[in-house]
Formats: C-alpha cells, sequence, structure tokens
C-alpha cells in the first residue's frame, strides 16, 4: 500500500496495486464534506488521473458511512452567525464562484477522469454525498448502505450534479420524485432502480469492494478509458458524432499491445495479462 498525499486528514488517499482509494474521513460526522475535502479532492483526482500505476479509482468512506453530504450541524452553526460558512467567502456572487469550482474540480473531474472510478457505499449517502457518489462511473454499497437525496430536508434545491446524473440512471420523472419527496432507499431498492449496481453483503464489505475494484483493473485500461469516454459522449452527442468517435477509439486500441496480448490469449485459451498499453 503506498500512501498518496491529499493535503487533509478529511480526505485519505493510498495506492494498493493497480487501485487508487480515496476515503471520506469524518466519522465523527458521518463524513460530511468540508472545505478541506474539496481541496484534497482538487489535489488526488489529477494525480491518480495521471498515475500509470492506477487503472481505477474507488471512493469509499471511513466509520461505515459513505458520506453525509453538507454538514448541517455546521450550515446551522453558520446561519446562527450570520450566515458565512467556515471556508466561504461573504458575497453571493463570490459564493457562487466558489460552488461551481469545487463542482468542477470534484463531480465534473470524477466525471471526465480517463479511469473507471467506483463508488464503494459502505452506510449513508446523503446529499452531495450521494450527487458525489452518482458521478462515479459505477456504485457497489453494502446491504445496510442508505440511498437519501435528502436536499428537500433541508430546504435546498441540490448540487454537484446529483439532479444531472440521477435523470440520466432513472428518467427525469423518477428523478423528480426522488428530490421531491427524499426518500430513504436501502441498497436492494437503490439497486432494483439502477442507482447502484452491485449489493454486497455488509460482513467484509470494504474487502469485497476493494477486490471488485481489483477484478476491474485486471482489464485493459486503455480499452476502458475509451468505453467511459464513448458512454459518456453518448448522453448528449447525436448518433453520426457518436459513430465516428466509436470508430476512432476502436480503431486505436485495436493498435495497442494490450490487444494484440488479449487476440493471443483467446487463441492460446489462457488469461491474458495487460500493461496499458
Amino acid at each position: 500500500m503506498t500512501a498518496i498525499e491529499t493535503g487533509t486528514n478529511d480526505l485519505l488517499a493510498h495506492r494498493v496495486g493497480h487501485v487508487g482509494v480515496i476515503t471520506f474521513n469524518r466519522p465523527e460526522r458521518r463524513n460530511a464534506v468540508s472545505s478541506a475535502m474539496y481541496h484534497g479532492f482538487q489535489a488526488t483526482l489529477p494525480a491518480m488521473a495521471v498515475d500509470p500505476e492506477i487503472r481505477v479509482v474507488m471512493i469509499t468512506g471511513a466509520g461505515g458511512a459513505f458520506c453525509a453530504g453538507g454538514d448541517v450541524k455546521g450550515m446551522h452553526a453558520s446561519n446562527s452567525a450570520g450566515g458565512v460558512r467556515e471556508g466561504q467567502p461573504a458575497g453571493i456572487e463570490d459564493r457562487l464562484a466558489h460552488l461551481r469550482m469545487h463542482q468542477r474540480h470534484l463531480s465534473e473531474a470524477i466525471h471526465n477522469l480517463p479511469k473507471p472510478v467506483v463508488a464503494a457505499i459502505p452506510g449513508a449517502a446523503a446529499g452531495a454525498g450521494l450527487s458525489i457518489a452518482l458521478a462515479a462511473d459505477l456504485r457497489i454499497a453494502a446491504e445496510r448502505a442508505l440511498i437519501v437525496t435528502a436536499f428537500a430536508n433541508v430546504g435546498a434545491s441540490g448540487d454537484f450534479g446529483g439532479s444531472w446524473f440521477l435523470t440520466h440512471l432513472v428518467g427525469a420523472a423518477k428523478a423528480k420524485e426522488l428530490y421531491f419527496t427524499s426518500p430513504r432507499l436501502t441498497a436492494a431498492e437503490a439497486a432494483d432502480l439502477g442507482i447502484v449496481n452491485t449489493v454486497m453483503p455488509d460482513e467484509d464489505f470494504s474487502d469485497a469492494a476493494l477486490n471488485y475494484c481489483h477484478e476491474l483493473a485486471e482489464r485493459a485500461p486503455l480499452a476502458l478509458r475509451y468505453m467511459k469516454e464513448n458512454i459518456n459522449r453518448a448522453a448528449h452527442a447525436d448518433l453520426p458524432t457518436a459513430l465516428d468517435a466509436e470508430a476512432t477509439n476502436m480503431i486505436h486500441t485495436m493498435q495497442t499491445a494490450d490487444h494484440r496480448e488479449a487476440a493471443a490469449a483467446f487463441v492460446e485459451k489462457r488469461t491474458p495479462k495487460f500493461i496499458g498499453g
């Protein structure tokens, strides 16, 4: 295991084999987001994006929760003190610019990272925490996990791309229902809706989630990168644009050493060993 510096103890990171692990680390607040976490992601995600040893990124939470979203206790304290939260600018326009920047450095960066990102959800994922999980490519959850949009419960409209990601996963009508009424979904219910990809037993969830990511990391990294690019593009591109881009990526990946290795392994009836080139 190799530690990766994030600049804060609120967010931990390390590499295990070809998997980069990022951990929300405020268990006493159910991993509610802090200003330091934003800066930690801003430093860590670009570093993992260019690290050739990292093929898959896993985001999880310490202490039994994934991330409870905004720190409601902190919100109440700042409201009582005049409405300015620690680490946040005072003016409305500056606060808007501040949030936009953090959203791009976190949710947009996860969505565009040129490697698969897996959200491993050991417990509650709520509000902005759920939005961050939705930004990932895949979500795996422990049986005890709870999924809740939560914003309606605190009189807020939502941030970090949750409404965009959720709409693409479940459709507009169901996304509106989940935002308006904010039900507490079990992991099984979230899986039935397509929000969660896989549900795993609570026992040894962390190890099982990491093994899931290790298995994904054994696949051809460049092929996974371009698959992600193709599918992300499908959310907004027309068919001719998508076809042209798919053709470009297909020809590119079929010139790689990993493609040659996969073809040879198929003929030789063995498991391929991918090098990422």
